[in-house]
């Protein structure tokens, strides 16, 4: 099954790569969207946990909307990555959940990230609005500490889906090559156990590059970049035009 984020099919032909932008003023975060305009990235992911004045709602929107004027036909997925999940910032439930509510009825993300184990029925509910809006939801879920049985990361993964997400994704820190090896069993089992889901999955670190690399092979949709590796938002990423032509050998 694949998943429309604007005009980007999720889920069909080759893997899409998303470059995070995380700039902390309004100044630096303009900039990284005018450079990452003609690059090779697909998609940009707003981690909107790094910019100064994200408990402003207002000046988040209207930099959204900026944004969004600048990137034209690449779209913008909407992340504000928590303090428990390896973000910038720890926010309270209700402040979360107005900041993603408002970002939706504003109308101009791409997709918005919410994460599935912030509060009990937050991804129920706002997979109903966003989809009332028709702005897809990706969930996420991130352990920069270990890797769970395969089991586990496939029942993630399916929860998601069951929760109402148009995309599950998950994101886990391997101690181990077997730990690499259990991320791309667990992916390649939940795709051929749910044909209607939509998968983003890797491994972070050192370790984890291959799944970055190779994990469209085993039914990832979706690969993370780096402009540079000084705007890495999470450890693994390579930078966006060297992973471009290694997709393009592999696939």
């Amino acid at each position: 099954m694949s998943v429309k984020i604007k005009d980007l099919e999720m889920g069909q032909g080759r893997t899409k790569i998303c470059v995070p932008i995380i700039g902390k003023t309004r100044e630096d975060i303009l900039k990284e969207a005018l450079d990452l305009k003609d690059n090779a990235a697909d998609i940009v992911e707003w981690r909107v946990d790094f910019y100064e004045d994200v408990m402003d709602v207002e000046k988040v929107l209207l930099l959204l909307d900026n944004m969004v004027n600048i990137l034209g036909n690449k779209p913008v997925l909407f992340t504000f990555r928590t303090k428990e999940e390896g973000g910038e910032r720890q926010i309270d439930a209700c402040c979360y959940k107005k900041l993603l509510i408002s970002v939706i009825e504003q109308g101009k993300a791409g997709a918005i990230d919410v994460e599935l184990f912030k509060e009990d029925g937050l991804l129920e509910e706002i997979s109903k609005i966003a989809g009332k809006a028709g702005i897809p939801v990706i969930a996420s879920n991130h352990d920069f500490e270990k890797t769970p049985d395969k089991d586990e990361i496939v029942k993630r993964l399916i929860s998601m889906k069951d929760k109402g997400a148009s995309i599950s994704k998950i994101a886990l820190m391997p101690n181990s090559p077997e730990d690499v090896l259990k991320l791309l069993n667990a992916t390649y089992e939940a795709k051929a156990m749910r044909e209607d889901i939509t998968l983003i999955t890797m491994s972070m670190g050192k370790l984890g590059v291959l799944s970055r690399l190779g994990g469209g092979v085993f039914g990832s949709a979706m690969t993370f970049g780096a402009k540079t590796k000084e705007l890495a938002s999470a450890p693994g990423q390579v930078e966006v035009n060297e992973l471009r032509s290694i997709l393009e050998v592999i696939e």
